[in-house]
């Protein structure tokens, strides 16, 4: 049986992506390309590990055993990649992050700071909610993860580098705008305008409500802090998001914070990485870098 890692790392994006067409799309490969190389394979292995049930690509039970060693030697292949990186220097290569979309507020300076710093590596940012995050640490698709609160997993190491205070918005012309302190039963008569499930922000609100046996009326659910913000600019409720993300609109006046007993909610930022994972020249001086500038 004569498999090669081309095989290998072709069929572990088809079995990601579940699609032949987005696993070409990523490896810059042309779609007959993947076929005749998973083609390749099943020859080689006497097996079928892919069949086609109406529209959808799905893999067989050889081909998902298949999948978990071919994952398994990709993420040894990464550890031989940064165990080179770290003899080479930090002259070239790639540091894949995955962070959630908060993260964005502050992250670009660090990044910035980075490149000036080492300009032969690239940097390659997925911006995911936490359960993405999480799941492209855990599936070696990213070496680094910011998130808002780690796992509880011993297989995570989690390096805390700043605090993520939520605050309470409204529109300025609220009924509550402008009041001296609110009670936090009071939310329980307000619509609140949430992340959606996933979210790290979302478990955290839902979390500290439950504990104060505080009930709400939940509106819409939004993927970003952006559509989050203008959901409350247009008076569709209240929001609870972090500070950082509604500096500018506080400034401006399009948004005010309340005055609400208990917030703010002080999280805080954790930068993740796998335990087993030996660290690249890049990420671990990215590591270092977020830590002290935190």
């Amino acid at each position: 049986m004569h498999i090669t890692l081309q095989h290998l790392r072709i069929f572990e994006a088809v079995g990601r992506h579940g699609a032949i067409t987005r696993a070409a799309h990523e490896l810059h490969l042309t779609q007959p390309a993947v076929s005749m190389q998973c083609k390749q394979l099943e020859d080689q292995i006497g097996l079928p590990l892919i069949e086609q049930i109406g529209k959808k690509l799905q893999l067989t039970e050889a081909g998902r055993e298949l999948l978990v060693h071919a994952q398994r030697i990709a993420a040894g292949m990464s550890d031989l990649k940064a165990a080179m990186d770290q003899f080479r220097g930090l002259e070239r290569g790639v540091l894949r992050l995955a962070v959630v979309s908060t993260a964005n507020y502050f992250l670009p300076p660090v990044i910035a700071a980075f490149t000036q710093r080492h300009p032969g590596v690239r940097v390659s940012l997925r911006v995911v909610n936490r359960d993405a995050a999480l799941a492209a640490l855990a599936d070696h698709h990213a070496d680094l993860a910011i998130t808002g609160q780690p796992p509880d997993s011993a297989d995570i190491i989690a390096h805390h580098f700043m605090d993520n205070p939520l605050v309470v918005v409204a529109p300025p012309g609220h009924r509550l705008a402008g009041r001296g302190e609110i009670d936090i039963t009071t939310l329980a008569d307000e619509t609140l305008v949430l992340r959606e499930p996933g979210s790290g922000t979302r478990a955290t609100v839902e979390r500290y409500l439950a504990e104060h046996q505080v009930s709400y009326r939940p509106g819409c659910e939004l993927s970003t802090n952006e559509a989050l913000k203008q959901a409350v600019q247009a008076g569709l409720g209240l929001g609870i998001v972090p500070a950082q993300t509604v500096e500018l609109e506080i400034e401006t006046r399009r948004l005010v914070v309340l005055h609400v007993k208990g917030f703010p909610l002080y999280r805080r930022w954790f930068l993740l990485h796998r335990k087993e994972k030996r660290l690249s020249g890049a990420a671990e001086a990215f590591r270092s870098l977020l830590v002290r500038e935190g």
